[in-house]
């Protein structure tokens, strides 16, 4: 008869976190897979509507430059070969394809006035736009949408499909310190100190502002209290559960068995 299993130290366990990089090249070459595999995961989540839809990563040489998708190609297939490096004017420093003027002066300007901000995510989801045609901000209904409870702001108009450099300064000063903004008549707009970081709040905005509407269809919701709120989004609503969160979706898109990144022997997961 076996004997009974005994637990693990917890110094055994691995747990993943963010990895390090040595070299400004390095870095470059994680965010740029990272990048492609946000945009790749953004196609299958079905957020891709024509030639909407742009992610961009900040290069970490070159500050004011920044990685993005070309115009024009389908999310599906980028691999970070295809990425194309643009400056804040649009004017394409690696690459042979295009890049969305109006989408890159938007990021830029978010860039710009967040130097904390690495990557920007947009796209124009189902879920995303119909509640951004309420005009209104998230309601803190779940504890999902607890991590976005006074850390979300409301573009409370519409800028048009080209915004200019006058609306892309105003989406930049709407947005402030927050991690994400509602768009009206437009989207969502997510930002992090990583590309797992903004992706994942894209993903789980999105995914939140379609609760809130089924939940509205179906009667009254109930919110959850100031006090619970604000101490729900102490727990969840950092960048670094963001990075913890989004990993799951990296191993599917990347068809990684296992934790990406680097590993710490010990570690609390507020999950």
């Amino acid at each position: 008869m076996s004997e009974q299993p005994q637990p693990v130290p917890a110094e055994h366990l691995r747990f993943a976190m963010p990895p390090r990089h040595g070299t400004p090249a390095e870095e470059r070459a994680h965010r740029k897979e990272r990048l492609a595999g946000a945009l790749r995961l953004f196609a299958a989540l079905g957020y891709e509507d024509g030639v909407s839809g742009h992610v961009t990563a900040r290069d970490p040489e070159f500050p004011d430059c920044y990685w993005v998708n070309p115009f024009g190609r389908a999310l599906a297939g980028i691999g970070p070969e295809d990425l194309v490096l643009a400056d804040g004017d649009g004017r394409v420093l690696q690459g042979d394809q295009h890049v969305n003027q109006a989408a890159l002066e938007v990021h830029a300007a978010v860039h710009r006035a967040r130097p904390d901000v690495v990557a920007v995510a947009h796209a124009h989801s189902d879920h995303g736009r119909a509640f951004a045609a309420l005009g209104e901000l998230l309601d803190p209904i779940t504890q999902e949408a607890c991590a976005f409870y006074q850390d979300h702001a409301l573009l409370d108009r519409y800028t048009g499909p080209a915004a200019g450099t006058g609306d892309a300064r105003l989406i930049a000063a709407a947005l402030g310190p927050h991690k994400a903004l509602v768009l009206r008549n437009h989207g969502l707009l997510t930002v992090g100190d990583s590309v797992d970081a903004a992706a994942w709040w894209f993903v789980s905005l999105d995914r939140s502002c379609g609760i809130q509407l089924a939940a509205r269809a179906a009667g009254k919701p109930v919110p959850i209290d100031h006090k619970s709120a604000v101490l729900t989004r102490e727990q969840l609503g950092t960048d670094l559960v963001a990075w913890i969160s989004f990993q799951p979706l990296w191993q599917r898109v990347a068809g990684e068995p296992g934790p990406a990144g680097s590993t710490s022997r010990t570690g609390t997961h507020p999950l």
